[in-house]
């Protein structure tokens, strides 16, 4: 397709043969010993994964014009956490054309507070209102149930013309000579299978990697391991008036924890610690979360009437990365490409601007192959700055250092705003938020040489907890 040409019309992909596979079915021998074979399906960009990133990658390509087939091994609603966004999501929600929707199902969040302790033992809540960012966009965000958020994301790819179906698990992909993927085998949630033939692949397969896993891509971060053990709670106090949906951030002596307000009375709940520190449980899980919430006296007032209405989870929050983001026909986004620590709720923001940026380059390659590994480069290097202005902040998050510049925030040269733009996800488009953040480096550095003994001493404890392993994942217990 050249640079002049318009992309096809959007069109409705071949549907699987469901008559021939109910037909096999009543032949459970047959099925034993043979996978149902249904008829196959040319796409131009087959997207893997239903989540927030993939269905922002069908959304995006099928408005272009291009016949996009987004397979989701799950069925919707399904459980996840990352239930709070940022509001940089607020543009992508409205460019989707899905932001009152998403107004609807979500709990306005005005802020982000951090609850510490003064030197003299003094109590404090440590706001960061949104809407004192540099220039901001959007000066608020929204909590969301993720089962709520997903479906009603993978449900308006649908309605944008991408053919979106789910219980569908994409079992490999075959590359042409030239390393690009041109076909790949599926099966749907009956046993039956079926090929896809594409042009491009992009793979928002999440936290299962499923490319990176593949092609041996995936590089664990050593200086970054933890895991988090959270439910969902009723009965939770929240705060006053419109501060109510606030995301609650605190630090605690083995690592933070969040409390997040959701519809209908209901508040995610996580701590997130060390591995070093879960490896001293000796009770079970919930047990352990209850006992690790009620050490800290803020949490544990707030906690006081909680009933617990969901399942105590855990998972290994694995920081990872991958060396290579896209190559010939192929593409990752989101989790798929890396994940980071969930500190400050940057994950499904982080997901669907790279499924964004990430279809750009889709429909620009797919017009001029050409250009393809230019786009292909400046979208990874562009993605990476964002990454690595998070990284900077999370890895350095718990330490002695930053509690002390955030129990007492100054905004000369307009620093504290800044951060509250990195909060707030504005750190790919704005170079005066970027500007002021290389200046809280510094400012870190200088605070990290006054106060060096007990600095060193946490980077110690820190360095310590990275080699202790975590058992006991009951969300992702096959992911390494």
């Amino acid at each position: 397709m050249t640079a002049e040409t318009e992309p096809p019309p959007p069109a409705t992909l071949p549907p699987v043969d469901r008559d021939a596979a109910d037909r096999d079915a009543a032949d459970p021998a047959a099925l034993d010993s043979v996978a149902v074979e249904c008829a196959a399906v040319d796409c131009d960009v087959l997207v893997i994964g239903g989540g927030p990133a993939g269905s922002t990658a069908a959304i995006s390509l099928a408005r272009r014009g291009w016949r996009v087939l987004q397979l989701e091994k799950a069925h919707h609603p399904r459980f996840h956490i990352g239930e709070s966004l940022l509001p940089m999501n607020l543009p992508i929600l409205q460019r989707l054309g899905v932001l009152d929707r998403v107004a609807a199902i979500g709990v306005y969040k005005p802020a982000a507070d951090f609850p510490l302790t003064l030197a003299d033992g003094t109590p404090k809540v440590q706001v960061f209102r949104f809407d004192r960012a540099l220039n901001p966009q959007f000066g608020y965000a929204y909590q969301v149930k993720r089962e709520e958020y997903d479906q009603l994301l993978f449900k308006a790819a649908g309605e944008a013309g991408a053919d979106s179906r789910e219980g569908v698990t994409v079992l490999s992909v075959e590359n042409d000579a030239g390393g690009r993927p041109t076909r790949a085998r599926a099966r749907n949630a009956d046993g039956s299978e079926f090929d896809v033939r594409m042009r491009y692949l992009v793979d928002a397969s999440g936290r299962d990697t499923f490319l990176g896993a593949r092609r041996k891509l995936k590089r664990k971060n050593p200086k970054h391991q933890s895991a988090a053990l959270f439910s969902h709670f009723r009965g939770i106090v929240r705060r006053d008036g419109e501060e109510a949906g606030n995301i609650t951030v605190e630090r605690f002596d083995h690592g933070w924890i969040w409390m997040i307000p959701l519809r209908d009375d209901v508040m995610s709940i996580g701590a997130v610690c060390s591995p070093q520190y879960l490896k001293q449980r000796d009770e079970d899980t919930e047990s352990f979360l209850l006992r690790t919430l009620r050490t800290v006296p803020s949490v544990e007032a707030r906690m006081r009437q909680a009933e617990r209405m969901a399942p105590v989870h855990a998972t290994g929050n694995y920081s990872y990365i991958c060396s290579q983001m896209a190559g010939p026909g192929w593409t990752m986004v989101g989790d798929a490409y890396a994940f980071i620590d969930p500190v400050f709720s940057s994950g499904v923001y982080l997901g669907m601007h790279s499924a964004e940026r990430a279809a750009m380059m889709v429909d620009g390659a797919l017009r001029e192959p050409a250009r393809e590994a230019a786009l292909q480069s400046e979208m990874t290097r562009r993605l990476n700055r964002g990454l690595k202005e998070f990284s900077w902040f999370i890895y350095r998050f718990t330490t002695p250092v930053m509690q002390r510049l955030f129990a007492r925030p100054s905004n000369k040269f307009q620093i504290e705003q800044a951060v509250i733009s990195l909060l707030a996800g504005d750190v790919f488009d704005n170079p005066a938020v970027v500007r002021r953040l290389r200046l809280f480096r510094l400012i870190y550095a200088l605070n990290a040489a006054s106060m060096a003994p007990r600095a060193l001493r946490a980077w110690w404890r820190t360095r310590r907890g990275r080699s202790a392993g975590f058992s006991g994942d009951t969300l992702q217990a096959e992911r390494p």
